[in-house]
């Protein structure tokens, strides 16, 4: 999933209760510790060439990066320690696990499968890739229904009478 859609899909869920921004920058976090960084170095030193970089361009640590973001065991150690603090920032945390269901079934296994328990094993699906139609037209649908849901248009227009 491009990870436009991840914060909004994580802002549209759990960005609700107060925590929009942190909603939308969990969403976005495990994307921008791996491809917004390798982005941020090449825009610095030069480098950048738009669109996906050849695996064999992209630096180890992009990899590892991608792997520990990407990873469950990651994501709900981090959550479990916020929740002890503050459970509405937690709630809002939950963008970063929901990052993660979102791209298991939609990356596939020739550009960075999604690792999901890393490091304890690298079992990964190999999915239809985000940017296919059959995925890319729904997920934006679903945002669409999800915001007009929020914004309560869905239950003024789509819900009349009931």
């Amino acid at each position: 999933m491009d990870t436009f859609s991840h914060a909004l899909w994580s802002k549209g869920l759990f960005g609700y209760r107060g925590y929009g921004k942190l909603a939308i920058f969990f969403g976005a976090m495990p994307d921008l510790i791996s491809f917004g960084l390798l982005f941020t170095i090449q825009i610095l030193d030069g480098t950048y060439i738009p669109g996906a970089p050849k695996l064999n361009t992209i630096p180890d640590w992009l990899f590892f990066n991608y792997d520990v973001s990407h990873s469950y065991v990651t994501a709900f150690f981090f959550l479990f320690i916020a929740y002890q603090f503050n459970r509405h920032i937690a709630f809002a945390m939950l963008g970063w696990p929901f990052h993660i269901l979102l791209d298991f079934p939609f990356h596939s296994k020739e550009y960075f499968p999604t690792k999901i328990f890393y490091p304890f094993t690298d079992f990964s699906f190999d999915g239809i890739p985000w940017t296919s139609p059959k995925v890319w037209l729904p997920n934006i649908a679903g945002i669409l229904v999800l915001f007009l849901y929020r914004t309560g248009y869905y239950k003024k227009y789509f819900l009349k009478g009931k």
